[in-house]
């Protein structure tokens, strides 16, 4: 329930039990209606100083006990104190409790922000063009601040706050758009017009199945882009089992075909290792060379790797970060495929193009669905294709809600689907047992089962194992060793077994929605019918109850993360410095507010398209502006 400010009077106080437990009601009306203000603290002092039947301005936030409106601890001031009278309404800061303990209170901040509104005498110098500011209709900076703190009217707080939060959107997109342009002009891309014998050949003797629509759209936006001359810089997004493999695959014969070496850089060795097979298998007796090179490839191994890489004999190769590290060397590498890019760090990503004198183009991949007012955000300078499309024959997953007073209909579910040959995955939020957080672990978890399927053979893998042991039980359940893989959330990318059918999340409602439907994917693979099951207690809040609720009825990872995105909201933009920004959003809201994301854009489009460096007089408040945020951050806008 939002904050309300009234104005009325105390008809009558009472002082009402003992000890801890006393407090002071005040029962105020506003002339229409009642509620009672609770007060535990100051007791003595607030019956000494209130008035009965003087008029006073309260400000709270409303609650309920006994079926009546109250306000705990409400601000109060008499209402014809001056600052209040002129305030109209009042403003209410966000503070944490230790600033509450040190006296930085709500009504504190109010004081120091009246006191400096007060001394400025010149008005908050302007950010936007004048001409901008009238197309769209928005006050002024100066206007804008002042009445962010003190409107008189909602009507002034709306347009303030509107005012406010275009700036934040607006600045965010002419500095995506600005670097990548910039990019487009100082970064020429290799030259891959040829669709040569490679593609053509696969495309019409080892293509497995016929492509969807989305993937030929995909693969055709890319092949624009490197032909043009420019550098592709392109973000893939795919739900899981969309296909995106197979696109990144015949993307790299067309670097191939074009005298180009590939690499595809997976964040794990494990999904390294399943590209590789992947690959391997789909190309069958083509003559490239496709080669591994991770942490574990070593000795004559590795030398003949380099060393192939080098006089560019390895047509493609698959690896993990081992692949950035400076005794990696190409002959010519025009291509870098990056999956699941969201676990690589940025200067990781950056050392890709020392490998050459010319910058390789990129293609990123993501099976994590990035709503699209994020993505205009967080890689606003890449350009984004969708495949939206399943390959026929994909079963959708079915998704079932189960409470945990109930398991052995959890366990007869598990155990009919291993009766039919397939494997399950059951997925806990803890390694070990926490005295603090009642949630089943990972390791405890291992015990149970093992207990109630003693006829099943058990992996287990969480992330503080040591990386062979982790892969070797890994890749037990990955062979069909073991039945049943009890695992943290490790597993959440990397691991591809067509043959398990089921996926069990413990105490689901630990984990956001993205990350379920992440978890979800690792089942589905193959052309059985598979499950998701969500465990949780009877006791959830409203929000749990919505995002279990949405994984039941969708397995449209867009619309579960827009959904995520409105219920969680946007969190830290961790991509911030991805794309060369230098801005916070302090108003904006980008769960909220996508129609502005876009206006935002458009503007800065424009601006852009008329004046490219923004030379032009009107705009170097625009340059002034963002030369005053930048300070010193990185310029990361070649990298995606």
């Amino acid at each position: 329930m939002p904050y309300v400010q009234l104005k009325g009077q105390f008809v009558s106080m009472e002082t009402v039990g003992t000890g801890r437990k006393k407090r002071l009601v005040g029962h105020f009306t506003d002339g229409y209606g009642w509620l009672d203000c609770v007060w535990f603290n100051g007791v003595q002092y607030l019956v000494r100083s209130i008035k009965l039947h003087h008029d006073y301005i309260l400000f709270g936030k409303p609650g309920t006990f006994n079926n009546r409106v109250n306000l705990m601890h409400p601000d109060i001031d008499e209402a014809d104190n001056l600052m209040l009278s002129r305030m109209a309404m009042q403003p209410y800061y966000n503070t944490t409790e230790r600033m509450k303990k040190s006296g930085m209170t709500s009504r504190t901040i109010e004081n120091f922000t009246s006191t400096l509104l007060q001394r400025l005498t010149t008005p908050i110098p302007e950010t936007l063009p004048d001409y901008l500011r009238q197309r769209l209709g928005l006050i002024d900076r100066d206007s804008a601040m002042r009445w962010m703190h003190y409107p008189q009217t909602a009507r002034q707080l709306s347009d303030a706050t509107y005012r406010q939060k275009f700036e934040e959107l607006f600045f965010i997109q002419l500095s995506i758009l600005r670097y990548s342009r910039d990019r487009q002009k100082r970064v020429h891309g290799l030259p891959c017009p040829r669709v040569g014998e490679m593609f053509h050949r696969f495309y019409r003797e080892r293509l497995p199945f016929e492509l969807t629509g989305a993937q030929k759209r995909v693969i055709r936006e890319m092949h624009e882009d490197m032909a043009s001359g420019r550098q592709m810089n392109r973000l893939v997004q795919g739900d899981v089992g969309s296909g995106k493999t197979m696109v990144a695959l015949m993307v790299m014969l067309l670097a191939v075909d074009n005298g180009y070496q590939a690499c595809l850089m997976a964040p794990t060795e494990i999904l390294a290792e399943q590209h590789l097979a992947t690959l391997t298998q789909q190309l069958g007796d083509m003559p490239l060379r496709v080669e591994l090179l991770t942490g574990t490839v070593k000795g004559k191994r590795r030398k003949e790797v380099l060393e192939g890489l080098a006089d560019g004999s390895v047509n493609i190769l698959i690896g993990t970060h081992a692949v950035i590290e400076d005794k990696v060397q190409f002959r010519n590498l025009g291509l870098a495929v990056i999956d699941e890019q969201h676990r690589f760090g940025v200067a990781q990503r950056a050392r890709l193009w020392d490998k050459n004198v010319a910058a390789p183009h990129v293609m990123v991949m993501t099976a994590t669905p990035i709503p699209r007012t994020l993505a205009m955000t967080l890689y606003g300078d890449l350009d984004v294709s969708v495949i939206d499309e399943l390959p026929p024959g994909r079963k959708p997953i079915t998704t079932k809600h189960f409470y945990d007073q109930r398991p052995e209909l959890l366990y007869a579910g598990m155990d009919a689907e291993i009766r039919k040959g397939h494997q399950c995955y059951v997925v806990y939020p803890l390694v070990k047992e926490s005295e603090k957080i009642d949630l089943k672990n990972v390791q405890e978890g291992y015990r149970h089962l093992q207990e109630i399927f003693p006829a099943y053979r058990l992996s287990m893998v969480h992330g503080q194992m040591k990386p062979a042991e982790k892969d070797a039980e890994m890749q037990k359940f990955v062979r069909g060793e073991t039945q049943i893989l009890v695992a943290t959330t490790v597993i959440e990318v990397g691991v591809n077994v067509p043959n398990a059918s089921v996926m069990v999340i413990q105490d689901a409602q630990r984990f956001g929605l993205s990350q379920l439907h992440q978890l979800r994917g690792r089942v589905g693979r193959g052309a059985e019918q598979s499950y998701c099951l969500l465990v949780t207690g009877y006791e959830l809040s409203g929000d749990t109850r919505k995002r279990i609720q949405i994984m039941c009825d969708t397995t449209n990872g867009f619309e579960i993360a827009e959904a995520d995105l409105k219920l969680r909201g946007p969190g830290d933009l961790e991509g911030t410095q991805q794309s060369g920004m230098a801005f916070d959003l302090h108003v904006a809201n980008l769960a909220r507010d996508g129609q502005i994301v876009q206006q935002a854009r458009d503007m800065a489009t424009m601006i852009l398209d008329d004046d490219p460096l923004l030379s032009k007089p009107e705009n170097q408040v625009l340059v002034q502006r963002m030369a005053e945020t930048r300070g010193n951050r990185l310029d990361w806008s070649n990298i995606s």
